[in-house]
């Protein structure tokens, strides 16, 4: 029974039932599947996928899970209790046992293909098949749609065991790369970045696999050790994860008429994709046509905002493919990605990036992704030029959205009405000649300092490398000075409660959730807790012992180190 809590107008799911009442599977029940599928799911062998929007898949559980943390502010904000987290039949299924959930819920789940394009490149050898007819889900099964709350909620286990799309893969990520995901995802909601939310994370107790991986102290760029670790699932939410390389799939297929229903497999993922994540927004009376010219617009509107916000806040999404690039314009896919410490617009945490993936050069990866994204809604254009122009304009248009969008954001960060492009070049060059952390820098500044003294507390004076150019310290205070001219009409306090809203003070950096997921592996996961608390507060001032842990510069000795500053890679 749904239980209402005095006061409180939202259902508490206290039990599996609760959660399987809300069950309303509209992907499997409204597109197709793929025909070659089995009922059953029992489908884990790589192969190719020709057609169909998704295939039955059921999950290979792990061995003896174990509860490690669960999303409390998403539990929450779902009306879920947290006694529900380490209940049987909830850790059972969310650590991939499908067997036993009760009806109306499904014992299978579904993994979806997708293309790949790098930089707005489509690609196809790195498909095993070299016909991108196997690349999707590798290991990522969703399991549950569930309406709760009138909003639309789907739920995904990540390193759920191996799909067809699973090129020869196991399956299964590590615990290591789960904590970071799922710490990362709380994180970037309590920032106010839209992003998949983290549900629960489960490790299995015996269950191990070997991966590449850094020695102790490594600054090798490549790991250079096998190591054994922890297998875990972490279940991801969001109202749907259709990707852009999910439309360019479907795109690709009927530019080409590769099948007799390649156009309408288009056409179908692209309308589900707007009821998903544009409902409201679109008019569902309107042609399809007419749909797809708004649909790029909302969605040009969103990207361009995501990115804006991912530089406000100092993250770097290092493998920015149209495949991990969200269709409704929020971050998913917390793979290789980091938040940034010492300036550097070419930050790329991520050893395999490169630096079209690098900090400062996301929006114009964005724009690439918006053209892939384009590219795969033209098909069903073509018999509308009026719409086709519209939709050149919109993709024209994007840069010109973007820098508006990113000169806003700027703006806020410094706390003026309007960006100034002479204060923030000079403020970018300072910064990078310093160096400075970013995160501190900006939250001191939020403080509206009467000289340069306490935005020294950002600066990294010893670095091994870091040049100190002559007259450095007159020009930080003559732009400080001219950054005072320009906020001196607001009242010193407003300007600073202000500016505090968008420069966090706390920030997930790598070296924080590293010490995090070792002593996880161990079993203890008292300091993961404590990230997730301080973590998903990262405006608030929080106590001096937090302070004293978390709000300092990053030590010298951790730069440049493996695992720590860089990896290769994140399974």
């Amino acid at each position: 029974m749904l239980k209402r809590p005095p006061g409180n107008p939202a259902p508490v799911i206290t039990s599996l039932n609760d959660l399987a009442a809300m069950a309303d599977y509209s992907l499997m029940n409204t597109l197709n599947c793929d025909p070659e599928g089995r009922a059953n799911g029992a489908d884990h062998a790589p192969r190719q996928v020709f057609s169909g929007h998704y295939v039955p898949v059921s999950p290979t559980p792990i061995e003896h899970p174990e509860y490690v943390a669960h999303g409390k502010s998403l539990f929450r904000e779902l009306g879920i209790a947290d006694t529900l987290a380490q209940s049987e039949d909830f850790v059972r299924m969310f650590s991939g046992d499908l067997t036993q959930v009760p009806e109306p819920m499904r014992n299978v789940g579904w993994a979806c293909g997708y293309a790949l394009s790098i930089y707005g490149t489509e690609f196809y050898q790195q498909c095993p098949f070299q016909t991108g007819n196997g690349y999707g889900d590798g290991r990522a099964i969703s399991v549950l749609e569930a309406v709760i709350n009138g909003q639309r909620w789907e739920m995904q286990l990540k390193g759920g065991g191996r799909t067809p799309y699973c090129r020869g893969a196991d399956g299964r990520a590590v615990l290591r790369s789960s904590v970071r995901e799922f710490l990362a995802q709380e994180h970037m909601h309590a920032l106010g970045v839209p992003s998949s939310r983290s549900l629960s994370l489960y490790v299995s107790k015996t269950e191990k696999v070997r991966r590449p991986w850094y020695s102790e102290g490594s600054g090798s760029i490549d790991p250079d050790v096998l190591v054994s670790e922890p297998v875990a699932i972490s279940t991801r939410v969001a109202p749907s994860f259709i990707r852009v390389g999910q439309l360019e799939l479907f795109g690709r297929r009927a530019r080409k008429n590769e099948h007799p229903k390649a156009m309408e497999e288009l056409e179908k993922i692209v309308l589900h994709l707007i009821d998903r994540e544009y409902d409201g927004l679109i008019d569902q009376t309107l042609s399809t046509a007419e749909k797809v010219v708004l649909l790029a617009r909302e969605f040009r509107s969103r990207l361009t905002s995501l990115v804006a916000n991912w530089i406000r806040v100092g993250y770097c999404q290092g493998n920015f493919n149209s495949d991990n690039c969200a269709a409704g314009g929020f971050t998913l896919d917390y793979g290789p990605f980091g938040f940034i410490d010492l300036f550097n617009p070419q930050y790329q945490p991520w050893t395999g990036g490169g630096q079209h993936f690098s900090f400062l050069n996301q929006p114009a990866a964005a724009e690439r992704n918006f053209h892939s994204f384009c590219t795969a809604l033209r098909p069903l254009l073509e018999a509308h030029p009026d719409c086709l122009q519209q939709l050149d304009k919109i993709q024209s248009d994007f840069p010109l959205v973007m820098q508006a969008e990113i000169e806003k954001m700027w703006a806020a960060k410094l706390g003026l009405d309007a960006f100034d492009e002479g204060l923030f070049r000079e403020l970018a060059t300072l910064m990078v000649h310093t160096p400075v952390d970013y995160t501190m820098f900006f939250r001191e500044l939020s403080a509206v300092p009467d000289d340069v003294e306490s935005l020294q507390k950002s600066f990294y004076r010893n670095l091994a490398g870091a040049t100190n150019p002559e007259g450095l310290e007159q020009r930080w205070s003559t732009w400080l000075a001219n950054w005072r001219s320009l906020t001196g009409s607001v009242d010193r306090e407003v300007l600073s409660r202000r500016m505090k809203l968008v420069n966090p003070k706390y920030s997930l950096r790598e070296w924080f959730v590293v010490p995090a997921y070792q002593q996880a592996a161990e079993g203890n996961y008292e300091l993961l807790r404590d990230l997730q608390e301080v973590m998903t507060q990262p405006y608030a001032e929080q106590s001096t012992d937090v302070e004293d842990k978390y709000y300092r510069l990053k030590p010298s000795e951790l730069f440049a180190v493996g695992g720590w500053s860089h990896y290769s890679c994140s399974s």
